[in-house]
């Protein structure tokens, strides 16, 4: 998928993007190993066990695999349920963990499937005798509840579905679904290995100073500029930890993980990774958000207060385990459109885009 998408881009930009410097939302998988060698249940659409297995996963099973090991779980339509006699289920490994990409086609049978999966243990052909919780392991990815396509609004998008998933969840079991990774914006171990790929890129590049300011262009203030924001706050809350780290005559070593997960309101875990090196490794200083004008948001449509750059948004439609801090959703610059946004940056790092 990254190579497709260097293609895409490649293409539309008329600027040569290599694999390597293109960052999917479930691509900070890769350093989650403690996953890898589990069995593990994948739900999406497109090649997801390429995708799965090229982000090192080991043992993977589709849903549609688990639909033909089980064919009495799948019951919604009519059309696909077994036809006379039922034929015995396939033996499959007891799936030990969930991964999330992103929305189905078929919601229905995967809701269904998936908590099977978690009431049972990972043992879905097995009855449901008694709780199991806390539950076998769940990383989500791509958490927009919305995105802009083609038609005049927004569409549902994976948000969406986790928002299902989490409901039905809650609602047979009193019980909240727990994640042990969302991942995707604005998730801060997202920013995180998009800088580790920043820092790689300038190596090869040859540069000997570490970058300083980072950039991140958005159309969706929920999860872009929201993402960009939070990891700008993170940025600051790891620097002035330093330094007050420094000043006890401590090392950057000393300066853990869960205080940066406590400090910029992360989601629990999500935050926690610390990708592609130690903390002692110089971090950017910022990063900053530029919102552009030709997706979710509309600037036509907005009605400012004088000190707002965008509406403020009162109506969260972030993921249920980021707390909502309406100034995170302001961005520090709005343009028309992506080329806008390009010159900007240029203009402020002050050379020029020709």
């Amino acid at each position: 998928m990254r190579q497709t998408k260097a293609e895409q881009l490649s293409h539309l930009l008329e600027v040569e993007v290599s694999p390597d410097q293109v960052v999917l939302s479930h691509s900070p998988l890769r350093v989650f190993s403690q996953f890898h060698k589990m069995c593990v249940l994948v739900s999406g659409q497109g090649p997801v066990v390429e995708v799965a297995q090229n982000l090192g996963f080991q043992n993977v099973v589709t849903i549609d695999m688990l639909r033909e090991a089980y064919p009495l779980l799948d019951m919604v339509d009519h059309n696909r349920r077994p036809k006379d006699v039922v034929p015995p289920s396939k033996d499959l490994q007891p799936i030990e963990a969930l991964i999330l990409f992103g929305e189905p086609i078929r919601w229905e049978t995967n809701l269904q499937l998936i908590v099977d999966v978690l009431l049972t243990n990972g043992k879905p052909g097995n009855p449901v005798t008694s709780l199991h919780y806390p539950h076998i392991p769940v990383l989500a990815c791509n958490m927009d509840l919305l995105w802009m396509a083609e038609a005049k609004s927004a569409r549902f998008g994976h948000g969406m579905f986790l928002l299902c998933l989490e409901s039905i969840y809650k609602k047979i079991t009193g019980y909240d679904l727990q994640y042990d990774a969302l991942i995707g914006k604005p998730s801060v171990v997202t920013y995180n290995y998009a800088e580790l790929l920043i820092r790689q890129q300038a190596e090869k590049l040859g540069w000997t100073e570490p970058v300083q300011r980072l950039y991140a262009i958005g159309d969706n203030p929920m999860a872009d500029i929201y993402g960009a924001n939070l990891y700008n706050r993170y940025l600051q809350s790891v620097h002035h930890a330093r330094t007050r780290v420094h000043a006890q005559g401590g090392s950057a070593s000393h300066v853990a993980g869960d205080f940066h997960y406590e400090t910029v309101d992360d989601a629990k875990n999500s935050g926690k990774v610390m990708v592609g090196g130690s903390y002692e490794h110089r971090l950017p200083e910022s990063c900053s958000s530029i919102l552009v004008c030709t997706g979710v948001y509309n600037r036509e449509q907005q009605e400012l207060a004088p000190e707002q750059t965008v509406t403020e948004q009162h109506i969260f439609h972030g993921h249920r385990d980021f707390r909502f801090d309406p100034t995170l959703t302001q961005p520090s610059f709005v343009v028309q459109d992506v080329l806008e946004a390009v010159g900007l940056v240029f203009q402020q790092e002050g050379s020029s885009l020709e």
